[in-house]
């Protein structure tokens, strides 16, 4: 595969925390091609989070429903969820509240989300 083309399957993106830092991660566009693109078009997108158990998640301007959704994941999954709109980060042995479409994985500094409050601005953009 070229680097185009690795390029154009997977994007890098970084999530901004207020007052924590910065995490890395990696959207994979086969796992769910619509909504991938669909979030990398409306990016940086930034929320407020809300915390279920070990995951982070923030209500992003996107609708989409279920694509290839998965009930369970992978500690460092970042994943869509259709029913509450949102961008979800797993950083925990936490499974979804209900299927979510699975986007990608934090690549650096997936601790920093066991640090986040509830109401933490967040923004997800471009690396």
């Amino acid at each position: 595969m070229s680097s185009e083309e690795t390029e154009i399957s997977r994007v890098k993106i970084k999530f901004v925390i207020d007052d924590l830092g910065e995490a890395e991660g990696e959207l994979v566009r086969h796992l769910a091609p619509r909504t991938v693109d669909m979030i990398v078009r409306k990016l940086p997108l930034e929320g407020r989070t809300a915390l279920w158990k070990e995951e982070v998640y923030f209500e992003i301007p996107v609708k989409m429903g279920e694509e290839k959704a998965k009930s369970t994941v992978e500690k460092g999954t970042i994943a869509f969820w259709p029913m509450g709109s949102a961008i979800c980060i797993f950083h925990g042995e936490t499974q979804p509240y209900s299927p979510v479409n699975v986007l990608g994985t934090i690549t650096k500094n997936l601790e920093l989300f066991s640090r986040v409050k509830s109401g933490t601005k967040i923004k997800v953009e471009k690396c």
